[in-house]
C-alpha cells in the first residue's frame, strides 16, 4: 500500500532542525550567546550545571524583547535581524535564520524572560517547540534577557546517549566561550560551572586591556611570543596577533580566525597561513594566531553552513593573496633587537603570570606588557628589528669595515659599550665545539647555531637572485602528454597566464588531453605530470597556485643547506662577526629554512639565576 504524503507536526520539524543546530550543549551556548551579542549586550553571564545537560542559563543586559514578541520569538523563522534578501546578502549579525530558539525548545525545557529597555517590568514565556502560543507571565527582571535551558535532550534519549562525560562537554563550552570572548573585547563575560566561577573577563577597550584578555585566554607564553600587526588594503583590514615560528604547536588547537568578528574555519584561510609559515615552521608543527579580517559584508556569504562555521568569499583568490602577503611580510620583518637596559626586558613571569613591561620610553610590541614592573626576567628570543636596511653586504669581509674591533678584552670603556649596543647580536667571543658561536651583547650572552644561521642567509640570497632573474624555463626533450578531465583542460586554457608565470608551457591537444612542453630549469628532472596535476588542483580550490615556487624553494633550500658552513669548520672572529651582522639584516633570520631556531639570548639576570647571585 502506498504511503500518503502528509505534513509533519511543527514540534517534529523543530526537532529535525535541532539535529543540525543543536549537536551538544556547546551548540546551545553558541546560539544563545550570539543572540545576546546581537542584542547589543555589554555583559553576558553564563551558568552551566552538569556540563550543560541539567542547566544552561545565559543572562545579558541587551536591548531585551518586547512583551508582544516573546511568543513569536519561539516560533520558527521569526527574527528581528533581516526582512529581505538584500539584508541577508549584507547581514552583519551573528544570527539571522530564526531557527535557534524553537529548535532548542523542542529538545529541552526552555524559559525565556526579558525586559526591554525602559520597561517597568519583565515578562516570561516557556516553550517546547509546538505551534501553541505559550502563556506569557509577568516576571521580575532587570533590563535585558535571560534564557534558561533545562534537561537538554530529555525527550530525545537517543541523542542524549551520544553525549560525552560532564568534563568533556563543559570543556567544549569553555572553548566556545573563549572563542567568542576573543572577538568581543567590548563585552564582559562570566562563566560558572556548578556554581563555581571558572572565567571572569572584564571589558577590554585599550590596547593593553585587549592583550590582557588574550593572555588570560591563551596564556602568557602566547602573548610573549606573538607579534601584533595591522594592515589595510583595498577595503580589507587584517589585524591581530601571529605567533613567532618558535611558538609552534603539535596540534592546530590555537588558531582563531574571525571574519567580521564571526569565527570561521576555512580551508582557503588555512592554506594562506600555512604558505606564510612554509619557510620558518618546523615540519609537522602548526602555527598559532588570533586574526581578524574586516571586509564589506557584501563580499562574503555567511549563509552556506547550518552552524555558520564556514563562509564563502566572493573573491577567494584576492582574500588568499592578501592574507598570505600580509602574514608573510609580518614574519619576514622579524629581526634581532636589543633592549635598552636590564630592567626593560618586556615579558611575562610564567610562574606568577605577572606582566613585566618596558619603561614608557622603550618601544614594545605588546603594550599589555607595560602595566607593571617586576624584578624577574625571562630569556629574550627573536624580537622584531625595526631598523630599515637599505643595502646588504656582499660578503662577510665587506661587513667587517662596519664593525668595531673584536672585543678581545672585557668591555670597559664607554666607547666599546656604545659599539656593542649598535648591534643586537653583539660581537663574537669564541666558537664552541665547532658548532655554536658565543657572542656578547649589551644584555648578556648570545648563542648562535652557525650552520642554521648561515643556511637561512644563503637561502634568502638564493631566493632574491631567483626572483630578480625570474623563473627561467627549459623545453622538454620529449613533451609529456597528460590525460585530464574536460574541466581541468578548460581550466588549463583559462589560466594559461599562471603556467607561463611559473615557467611552464602547457598546451591542449584534445578535449581531455594536455601536453607539458617546458618546465623551470631549476626543476630539471622533476615529475612534470605530477606538477601539472598539483597546479590544476590548486587552481580549482584557491584560484591560483604557488606549487612551482614551493618546489623551486625546496631545491634552493637544499642548495643552501649544502652550501652553508659545516660543523667543526673553524671561523675567525671576523668571520663570526660578519655572520652576526648578516643575521641582523636577513629576513626570517630567527629560523633556518627547516624551522629550527638559529639563536637564543641569555640575559645577565638569567645567568645570575643559574649561579644564585643576589638571592
Amino acid at each position: 500500500m502506498t504511503k500518503r504524503i502528509h505534513a509533519l507536526p511543527t514540534q517534529l520539524i523543530n526537532q529535525i532542525a535541532a539535529g543540525e543546530v543543536v549537536e551538544r550543549p556547546a551548540s546551545v551556548v553558541k546560539e544563545l550567546v550570539e543572540n545576546s551579542l546581537d542584542a547589543g549586550a555589554s555583559r553576558i553571564e553564563l551558568d552551566v550545571e552538569q556540563g550543560g545537560v541539567k542547566l544552561i542559563r545565559v543572562r545579558d543586559n541587551g536591548q531585551g524583547i518586547e512583551k508582544d514578541d516573546l511568543a513569536l520569538a519561539l516560533s520558527r523563522h521569526a527574527t528581528s535581524k533581516i526582512s529581505s534578501l538584500d539584508e541577508l546578502e549584507r547581514v552583519a549579525s551573528m544570527g539571522f535564520r530564526g531557527e535557534a530558539l524553537p529548535s532548542i525548545a523542542s529538545v529541552s525545557r526552555l524559559t525565556l524572560t526579558s525586559s526591554p529597555q525602559g520597561a517597568k517590568s519583565g515578562w516570561s514565556v516557556a516553550g517546547d517547540g509546538r505551534e501553541d502560543r505559550a502563556e506569557i507571565r509577568p516576571a521580575a527582571h532587570p533590563e535585558g534577557t535571560t534564557v534558561e535551558v533545562h534537561d537538554l535532550f530529555y525527550n530525545t534519549p537517543a541523542r542524549r546517549k551520544f553525549l560525552r562525560t560532564e568534563k568533556t562537554e563543559f570543556a567544549h563550552i569553555e572553548t566556545l566561550l573563549k572563542r567568542l570572548a576573543l572577538s568581543r573585547f567590548e563585552v564582559a563575560f562570566t562563566l560558572r560551572h556548578n556554581q563555581r566561577e571558572v572565567l571572569s573577563l572584564p571589558v577590554a577597550l585599550q590596547r593593553h586591556e585587549l592583550e590582557r584578555r588574550v593572555m588570560d585566554l591563551l596564556g602568557a607564553a602566547f602573548l610573549e611570543q606573538s607579534l601584533y600587526f595591522e594592515q589595510e588594503h583595498a577595503g580589507f583590514r587584517l589585524h591581530g596577533w601571529v605567533a613567532r615560528p618558535t611558538f609552534s604547536r603539535s596540534q592546530a588547537d590555537m588558531q582563531y580566525f574571525y571574519v567580521n568578528r564571526r569565527t570561521v574555519r576555512d580551508k582557503l584561510v588555512t592554506h594562506a597561513v600555512r604558505q606564510a609559515y612554509q619557510d620558518v615552521l618546523y615540519h609537522g608543527r602548526h602555527p598559532a594566531y588570533v586574526l581578524f579580517l574586516d571586509i564589506d559584508p557584501v563580499l562574503v556569504d555567511v549563509n552556506v553552513h547550518p552552524t555558520k562555521h564556514e563562509v564563502r568569499f566572493r573573491d577567494g583568490r584576492f582574500v588568499h593573496d592578501f592574507l598570505f602577503r600580509t602574514l608573510h611580510r609580518t614574519l619576514a620583518e622579524e629581526r634581532p633587537v636589543i633592549d635598552s637596559g636590564a630592567n626593560s626586558v618586556a615579558g611575562v613571569d610564567l610562574e606568577t603570570g605577572e606582566i613585566l613591561p618596558n619603561p614608557p620610553q622603550a618601544a614594545s610590541p605588546n603594550p599589555a606588557l607595560q602595566e607593571k614592573m617586576g624584578m624577574a626576567s625571562v630569556p629574550s628570543y627573536q624580537r622584531p628589528f625595526r631598523f630599515q636596511i637599505q643595502e646588504r653586504p656582499g660578503s662577510y669581509q665587506s661587513s667587517i669595515d662596519l664593525q668595531a674591533p673584536p672585543p678581545d678584552s672585557p668591555l670597559s670603556s664607554e666607547t666599546d659599550q656604545e659599539s656593542v649596543e649598535l648591534h643586537p647580536l653583539g660581537y663574537a667571543i669564541a666558537q664552541l665545539k665547532g658548532i655554536y658561536i658565543l657572542a656578547e651583547n649589551a644584555q648578556g650572552m648570545i648563542l648562535v647555531d652557525m650552520h642554521a644561521a648561515h643556511e637561512r642567509i644563503t637561502y634568502e640570497r638564493f631566493k632574491q637572485a631567483q626572483e630578480g632573474a625570474g623563473i627561467k624555463s627549459q623545453p622538454l626533450l620529449v613533451p609529456v602528454s597528460v590525460a585530464v578531465s574536460r574541466r581541468e583542460a578548460d581550466l588549463a586554457e583559462e589560466h594559461a597566464a599562471i603556467f607561463s608565470e611559473l615557467g611552464m608551457e602547457v598546451d591542449r591537444l584534445g578535449a581531455e588531453t594536455l601536453v607539458v612542453r617546458s618546465i623551470p630549469v631549476v626543476l630539471q628532472g622533476a615529475d612534470s605530470e605530477r606538477l601539472l596535476r598539483d597546479i590544476l588542483a590548486d587552481i580549482v580550490v584557491y584560484g591560483s597556485s604557488d606549487r612551482i615556487r614551493h618546489e623551486i624553494n625546496a631545491v634552493l633550500g637544499t642548495m643552501a643547506c649544502h652550501g652553508s658552513v659545516r660543523a667543526n669548520r673553524r671561523l675567525s672572529l671576523e668571520e663570526m662577526n660578519g655572520l652576526l651582522r648578516d643575521m641582523e639584516q636577513t629576513e626570517r633570520s630567527g629560523q633556518c629554512n627547516h624551522g629550527r631556531p638559529t639563536w637564543i639570548q641569555l640575559t645577565l639576570e638569567d645567568l645570575d639565576k643559574f649561579f644564585m647571585r643576589g638571592q
